[in-house]
Protein backbone atom coordinates (compact mmCIF):
# COMPACT_ATOMS: atom_id res chain seq x y z
CA UNK A 1 0.00 0.00 0.00
CA UNK A 2 1.18 3.21 -1.06
CA UNK A 3 -0.33 6.14 1.57
CA UNK A 4 -0.73 9.85 0.52
CA UNK A 5 -3.26 10.84 3.18
CA UNK A 6 -1.16 12.28 5.56
CA UNK A 7 -3.29 15.30 5.84
CA UNK A 8 -6.11 13.51 7.23
CA UNK A 9 -4.26 10.93 9.18
CA UNK A 10 -0.46 10.15 9.32
CA UNK A 11 -1.21 6.64 9.09
CA UNK A 12 2.68 5.76 9.76
CA UNK A 13 4.05 6.68 13.05
CA UNK A 14 7.63 6.40 15.19
CA UNK A 15 8.05 3.32 16.42
CA UNK A 16 7.93 4.48 19.60
CA UNK A 17 4.46 6.00 19.09
CA UNK A 18 2.89 2.75 19.79
CA UNK A 19 5.34 1.44 22.26
CA UNK A 20 4.03 4.11 24.57
CA UNK A 21 0.51 3.91 24.13
CA UNK A 22 1.24 0.51 25.06
CA UNK A 23 2.92 1.10 28.04
CA UNK A 24 0.91 3.31 29.07
CA UNK A 25 -2.54 1.58 28.38
CA UNK A 26 -0.64 -2.04 30.73
CA UNK A 27 0.97 0.39 33.92
CA UNK A 28 -1.04 3.98 33.94
CA UNK A 29 -4.43 4.37 35.54
CA UNK A 30 -6.53 7.78 35.99
CA UNK A 31 -4.45 11.00 36.56
CA UNK A 32 -5.73 13.18 39.87
CA UNK A 33 -7.69 10.51 41.17
CA UNK A 34 -6.11 8.61 43.97
CA UNK A 35 -2.28 8.60 45.32
CA UNK A 36 -1.19 5.21 44.26
CA UNK A 37 1.15 3.96 41.65
CA UNK A 38 -0.50 3.78 38.91
CA UNK A 39 -2.49 6.79 39.39
CA UNK A 40 0.67 8.69 39.86
CA UNK A 41 2.59 7.14 36.78
CA UNK A 42 -0.34 8.57 34.70
CA UNK A 43 -0.17 11.95 36.37
CA UNK A 44 3.24 12.16 35.28
CA UNK A 45 2.60 10.71 31.72
CA UNK A 46 0.36 13.91 30.87
CA UNK A 47 2.08 16.17 32.38
CA UNK A 48 6.11 14.82 30.40
CA UNK A 49 3.48 15.62 27.04
CA UNK A 50 2.58 18.89 28.46
CA UNK A 51 5.71 19.84 28.81
CA UNK A 52 6.69 18.44 25.31
CA UNK A 53 4.56 20.36 24.11
CA UNK A 54 5.10 23.68 25.88
CA UNK A 55 8.60 23.66 24.38
CA UNK A 56 7.66 22.37 20.99
CA UNK A 57 5.60 25.74 20.61
CA UNK A 58 6.74 28.30 22.80
CA UNK A 59 3.80 28.22 25.17
CA UNK A 60 5.45 29.68 28.91
CA UNK A 61 3.09 27.51 30.67
CA UNK A 62 2.40 23.85 30.39
CA UNK A 63 -0.80 24.09 32.46
CA UNK A 64 -1.66 26.42 28.96
CA UNK A 65 -1.29 22.99 27.17
CA UNK A 66 -5.46 21.52 26.80
CA UNK A 67 -5.55 18.30 26.18
CA UNK A 68 -8.84 17.84 23.65
CA UNK A 69 -9.96 14.77 21.63
CA UNK A 70 -8.83 16.35 18.24
CA UNK A 71 -8.68 20.12 16.74
CA UNK A 72 -12.37 20.02 16.29
CA UNK A 73 -12.86 19.78 19.28
CA UNK A 74 -10.39 22.56 20.20
CA UNK A 75 -11.90 24.39 17.83
CA UNK A 76 -15.07 24.32 19.46
CA UNK A 77 -13.84 25.00 22.83
CA UNK A 78 -12.07 28.13 21.62
CA UNK A 79 -15.27 29.14 19.73
CA UNK A 80 -17.34 28.99 22.15
CA UNK A 81 -15.50 30.74 24.19
CA UNK A 82 -15.34 34.16 22.15
CA UNK A 83 -17.93 33.75 20.05
CA UNK A 84 -21.88 34.09 20.67
CA UNK A 85 -25.16 34.91 18.52
CA UNK A 86 -24.04 37.88 16.34
CA UNK A 87 -20.63 37.83 16.76
CA UNK A 88 -18.84 39.58 14.11
CA UNK A 89 -16.03 37.04 12.84
CA UNK A 90 -13.59 37.57 10.18
CA UNK A 91 -12.33 34.41 8.90
CA UNK A 92 -10.00 33.46 5.97
CA UNK A 93 -11.55 32.08 2.57
CA UNK A 94 -9.56 28.85 2.91
CA UNK A 95 -11.07 27.64 6.54
CA UNK A 96 -12.45 24.05 7.42
CA UNK A 97 -15.49 22.96 8.12
CA UNK A 98 -14.87 23.09 12.02
CA UNK A 99 -13.99 26.31 11.69
CA UNK A 100 -17.07 27.61 9.67
CA UNK A 101 -19.85 25.18 11.51
CA UNK A 102 -19.18 25.63 15.28
CA UNK A 103 -19.89 29.45 13.55
CA UNK A 104 -23.16 29.08 11.92
CA UNK A 105 -24.07 26.73 14.96
CA UNK A 106 -23.70 29.79 17.02
CA UNK A 107 -24.88 32.52 14.51
CA UNK A 108 -22.04 34.51 14.92
CA UNK A 109 -21.65 36.87 11.86
CA UNK A 110 -19.30 35.75 9.04
CA UNK A 111 -17.11 37.96 7.44
CA UNK A 112 -14.57 36.44 4.59
CA UNK A 113 -11.31 37.76 3.58
CA UNK A 114 -11.51 36.79 0.20
CA UNK A 115 -7.82 36.18 -1.85
CA UNK A 116 -6.61 34.19 -4.56
CA UNK A 117 -5.17 31.29 -4.04
CA UNK A 118 -1.19 31.38 -3.08
CA UNK A 119 -1.30 35.08 -2.54
CA UNK A 120 -0.40 35.73 1.35
CA UNK A 121 -0.08 39.53 0.00
CA UNK A 122 -4.08 40.04 -1.12
CA UNK A 123 -4.55 37.43 1.83
CA UNK A 124 -2.99 39.53 4.44
CA UNK A 125 -4.89 43.17 2.61
CA UNK A 126 -8.03 41.48 2.78
CA UNK A 127 -7.89 41.25 6.46
CA UNK A 128 -6.85 44.98 6.49
CA UNK A 129 -9.85 45.72 4.76
CA UNK A 130 -12.23 44.29 7.55
CA UNK A 131 -10.56 43.64 10.25
CA UNK A 132 -11.93 47.36 11.41
CA UNK A 133 -15.87 45.35 11.54
CA UNK A 134 -14.61 42.33 13.25
CA UNK A 135 -14.53 41.11 17.27
CA UNK A 136 -12.77 38.24 16.14
CA UNK A 137 -10.34 36.94 14.09
CA UNK A 138 -10.11 33.22 13.33
CA UNK A 139 -8.06 31.76 10.28
CA UNK A 140 -5.77 28.72 9.55
CA UNK A 141 -1.83 28.58 9.01
CA UNK A 142 -2.31 25.71 6.27
CA UNK A 143 -5.24 25.15 4.20
CA UNK A 144 -6.05 21.51 4.21
CA UNK A 145 -7.03 21.09 0.27
CA UNK A 146 -4.25 23.22 -1.40
CA UNK A 147 -1.23 23.38 0.87
CA UNK A 148 -1.12 27.41 0.94
CA UNK A 149 0.58 28.68 3.62
CA UNK A 150 -1.29 32.20 4.62
CA UNK A 151 0.67 34.82 6.55
CA UNK A 152 -0.25 33.91 9.87
CA UNK A 153 2.27 36.06 11.99
CA UNK A 154 1.30 39.37 9.73
CA UNK A 155 -2.45 38.74 10.57
CA UNK A 156 -1.45 38.24 14.31
CA UNK A 157 0.27 41.61 14.25
CA UNK A 158 -2.43 42.77 13.06
CA UNK A 159 -5.13 41.11 15.54
CA UNK A 160 -3.17 42.82 18.38
CA UNK A 161 -2.60 46.15 16.89
CA UNK A 162 -6.79 46.29 16.56
CA UNK A 163 -7.06 44.75 20.34
CA UNK A 164 -9.17 41.56 18.43
CA UNK A 165 -8.84 38.12 19.66
CA UNK A 166 -7.03 35.52 17.14
CA UNK A 167 -7.89 31.56 17.05
CA UNK A 168 -5.31 30.06 15.07
CA UNK A 169 -6.06 26.47 12.83
CA UNK A 170 -2.81 25.07 12.98
CA UNK A 171 -4.41 21.42 12.05
CA UNK A 172 -1.89 21.53 9.21
CA UNK A 173 1.08 23.36 10.08
CA UNK A 174 1.80 21.55 13.50
CA UNK A 175 5.04 19.36 12.96
CA UNK A 176 5.40 21.06 10.11
CA UNK A 177 6.00 24.49 10.07
CA UNK A 178 7.05 26.88 12.95
CA UNK A 179 3.92 26.93 15.54
CA UNK A 180 5.37 30.20 18.04
CA UNK A 181 2.46 30.55 20.54
CA UNK A 182 3.93 33.33 22.33
CA UNK A 183 5.19 35.05 19.29
CA UNK A 184 1.39 34.83 17.85
CA UNK A 185 0.37 36.19 21.11
CA UNK A 186 -3.38 34.21 19.83
CA UNK A 187 -6.28 33.83 22.63
CA UNK A 188 -6.36 30.22 21.27
CA UNK A 189 -4.38 27.70 18.85
CA UNK A 190 -5.99 24.54 17.94
CA UNK A 191 -4.33 21.60 16.48
CA UNK A 192 -4.66 17.90 16.38
CA UNK A 193 -2.43 14.96 17.53
CA UNK A 194 -2.93 12.27 15.08
CA UNK A 195 -1.07 14.50 11.68
CA UNK A 196 1.65 16.53 12.02
CA UNK A 197 2.46 15.27 15.74
CA UNK A 198 2.42 11.45 14.67
CA UNK A 199 -0.15 10.34 18.09
CA UNK A 200 -2.97 8.62 18.26
CA UNK A 201 -6.44 9.28 16.57
CA UNK A 202 -8.26 10.58 19.49
CA UNK A 203 -5.96 13.29 20.46
CA UNK A 204 -5.26 17.17 20.14
CA UNK A 205 -4.31 20.12 21.61
CA UNK A 206 -5.54 23.44 22.81
CA UNK A 207 -3.00 26.09 23.53
CA UNK A 208 -4.55 28.69 25.65
CA UNK A 209 -3.47 32.21 25.71
CA UNK A 210 -7.09 33.06 27.51
CA UNK A 211 -8.87 31.28 30.24
CA UNK A 212 -11.46 29.60 28.00
CA UNK A 213 -15.28 28.51 28.29
CA UNK A 214 -16.32 24.52 29.11
CA UNK A 215 -17.68 22.88 26.80
CA UNK A 216 -18.46 20.11 28.95
CA UNK A 217 -18.95 19.93 32.99
CA UNK A 218 -17.78 16.96 35.08
CA UNK A 219 -14.80 15.49 37.05
CA UNK A 220 -11.22 17.26 37.10
CA UNK A 221 -9.78 15.13 39.72
CA UNK A 222 -9.91 19.00 41.80
CA UNK A 223 -12.03 21.06 43.56
CA UNK A 224 -14.12 18.29 44.08
CA UNK A 225 -16.68 20.53 46.35
CA UNK A 226 -17.30 23.00 43.69
CA UNK A 227 -20.37 22.39 41.12
CA UNK A 228 -18.73 24.37 38.86
CA UNK A 229 -15.68 23.83 37.08
CA UNK A 230 -12.21 25.21 38.31
CA UNK A 231 -10.94 29.02 37.23
CA UNK A 232 -7.93 27.57 36.64
CA UNK A 233 -6.49 25.74 33.57
CA UNK A 234 -5.74 23.21 32.40
CA UNK A 235 -8.58 21.35 34.65
CA UNK A 236 -11.21 24.02 33.59
CA UNK A 237 -11.57 22.97 30.17
CA UNK A 238 -10.50 19.32 30.81
CA UNK A 239 -13.98 17.32 32.35
CA UNK A 240 -13.26 13.72 32.58
CA UNK A 241 -11.02 10.95 32.48
CA UNK A 242 -8.14 11.81 30.26
CA UNK A 243 -7.30 9.59 27.26
CA UNK A 244 -3.89 8.24 28.93
CA UNK A 245 -2.72 5.77 26.33
CA UNK A 246 -3.30 8.93 23.27
CA UNK A 247 -0.99 11.26 25.61
CA UNK A 248 1.50 8.94 26.23
CA UNK A 249 1.68 8.21 21.95
CA UNK A 250 1.24 11.97 21.53
CA UNK A 251 4.53 13.18 23.75
CA UNK A 252 6.15 10.16 21.77
CA UNK A 253 5.27 11.53 18.42
CA UNK A 254 6.44 15.13 19.41
CA UNK A 255 9.16 13.83 20.65
CA UNK A 256 10.31 12.75 17.28
CA UNK A 257 9.99 16.24 16.30
CA UNK A 258 11.68 17.81 18.18
CA UNK A 259 14.47 14.79 17.24
CA UNK A 260 13.97 15.46 13.80
CA UNK A 261 13.17 18.96 13.28
CA UNK A 262 10.82 21.01 11.93
CA UNK A 263 12.56 22.58 8.97
CA UNK A 264 14.04 19.46 8.06
CA UNK A 265 10.24 17.90 8.18
CA UNK A 266 8.71 20.80 6.03
CA UNK A 267 12.15 20.51 4.19
CA UNK A 268 11.42 16.45 2.85
CA UNK A 269 7.48 17.15 2.46
CA UNK A 270 8.48 19.99 -0.10
CA UNK A 271 10.85 17.92 -1.93
CA UNK A 272 8.08 15.16 -2.18
CA UNK A 273 5.88 17.25 -3.64
CA UNK A 274 8.28 19.15 -5.90
CA UNK A 275 8.90 14.99 -7.28
CA UNK A 276 5.29 14.87 -7.84
CA UNK A 277 4.38 18.33 -9.77
CA UNK A 278 7.54 17.72 -12.24
CA UNK A 279 6.73 14.43 -13.28
CA UNK A 280 2.69 15.51 -13.63
CA UNK A 281 3.18 19.47 -14.40
CA UNK A 282 3.83 18.56 -18.33
CA UNK A 283 1.08 15.79 -18.84
CA UNK A 284 -1.91 16.89 -20.39
CA UNK A 285 -4.76 16.13 -18.70
CA UNK A 286 -3.46 16.91 -15.16
CA UNK A 287 -4.04 20.10 -13.39
CA UNK A 288 -2.01 20.82 -10.59
CA UNK A 289 -2.94 23.15 -8.26
CA UNK A 290 1.01 24.50 -6.68
CA UNK A 291 2.32 27.71 -5.09
CA UNK A 292 5.71 30.01 -4.88
CA UNK A 293 8.57 28.05 -3.14
CA UNK A 294 7.14 29.59 1.12
CA UNK A 295 3.38 29.34 -0.23
CA UNK A 296 2.95 25.41 -0.46
CA UNK A 297 3.33 22.83 2.45
CA UNK A 298 3.18 19.14 1.76
CA UNK A 299 -0.02 19.05 0.29
CA UNK A 300 -0.73 18.63 -3.54
CA UNK A 301 -4.01 19.41 -5.41
CA UNK A 302 -4.98 18.34 -8.70
CA UNK A 303 -7.78 17.39 -11.40
CA UNK A 304 -7.56 14.99 -13.91
CA UNK A 305 -9.75 15.77 -17.32
CA UNK A 306 -12.32 13.96 -17.91
CA UNK A 307 -12.01 11.82 -15.03
CA UNK A 308 -14.41 12.43 -11.87
CA UNK A 309 -12.06 13.34 -8.44
CA UNK A 310 -13.73 10.05 -6.35
CA UNK A 311 -13.74 7.61 -9.28
CA UNK A 312 -9.80 8.57 -9.71
CA UNK A 313 -9.20 8.30 -6.04
CA UNK A 314 -11.71 4.36 -6.09
CA UNK A 315 -9.35 3.37 -8.85
CA UNK A 316 -6.15 4.27 -7.30
CA UNK A 317 -6.97 2.83 -4.20
CA UNK A 318 -8.15 -0.60 -6.30
CA UNK A 319 -4.11 -0.27 -7.05
CA UNK A 320 -3.12 0.40 -3.47
CA UNK A 321 -2.27 3.84 -4.07
CA UNK A 322 -4.26 6.12 -1.12
CA UNK A 323 -5.46 9.53 -1.89
CA UNK A 324 -8.18 11.90 -0.88
CA UNK A 325 -11.03 13.09 -3.16
CA UNK A 326 -13.37 15.40 -2.57
CA UNK A 327 -13.99 18.73 -0.76
CA UNK A 328 -12.12 17.41 1.62
CA UNK A 329 -14.32 18.75 4.48
CA UNK A 330 -13.48 22.97 3.67
CA UNK A 331 -15.95 24.01 1.04
CA UNK A 332 -14.98 27.13 1.57
CA UNK A 333 -11.40 26.64 0.14
CA UNK A 334 -12.66 25.06 -2.75
CA UNK A 335 -15.00 28.12 -3.42
CA UNK A 336 -11.69 30.25 -3.20
CA UNK A 337 -10.03 28.51 -5.83
CA UNK A 338 -12.68 27.49 -7.73
CA UNK A 339 -13.10 24.26 -7.41
CA UNK A 340 -15.83 23.71 -6.16
CA UNK A 341 -18.44 22.17 -8.44
CA UNK A 342 -15.68 19.52 -8.98
CA UNK A 343 -13.19 18.80 -5.62
CA UNK A 344 -10.11 17.85 -6.13
CA UNK A 345 -7.77 15.01 -5.67
CA UNK A 346 -5.32 15.19 -3.02
CA UNK A 347 -1.30 14.14 -2.29
CA UNK A 348 -0.54 14.81 0.76
CA UNK A 349 2.76 14.01 2.51
CA UNK A 350 5.03 12.70 5.36
CA UNK A 351 8.85 12.51 6.31
CA UNK A 352 7.61 8.35 6.02
CA UNK A 353 6.98 8.47 2.66
CA UNK A 354 9.74 7.53 0.45
CA UNK A 355 10.14 9.12 -3.72
CA UNK A 356 9.47 5.76 -4.89
CA UNK A 357 5.98 5.56 -3.80
CA UNK A 358 5.58 9.18 -4.87
CA UNK A 359 6.70 8.09 -8.67
CA UNK A 360 4.35 5.51 -8.59
CA UNK A 361 1.97 6.94 -7.65
CA UNK A 362 2.30 9.83 -10.59
CA UNK A 363 2.75 6.68 -12.91
CA UNK A 364 -0.92 5.55 -11.79
CA UNK A 365 -2.24 9.15 -12.14
CA UNK A 366 -0.23 9.36 -15.65
CA UNK A 367 -2.41 6.19 -16.69
CA UNK A 368 -5.64 7.44 -15.32
CA UNK A 369 -5.53 10.31 -18.39
CA UNK A 370 -5.42 7.43 -21.05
Amino acid sequence: MIYLDNAATTLIKPVSVGQELLRAMQRCASPGRGGHRAAMRAAETVYRCRETASALFHVPEPERVVFTMNATHALNLAICSLASPGTRVLISGYEHNAVTRPLHRLGAELLIAESPLFDPESCLQAFKEKIGEAELVVCTMVSNVFGFILPIRDIAALCREKRVPLIVDASQAAGALDVDFAALGAAFIAMPGHKGLFGPQGTGLLLCGALGEPLISGGSGSDSLLQEMPDYLPDRLEAGTHNVPGIAGLNAGMQYVQERGVPAIFETERKLLCRAAEQLSDFAGVELFTGPAGTQSGVLSLRIAGVDADEAALRLSEQGVCLRSGLHCAPLAHKSAGTLDTGTLRMSFSPFVRGEEVDVCCRKIRELTR
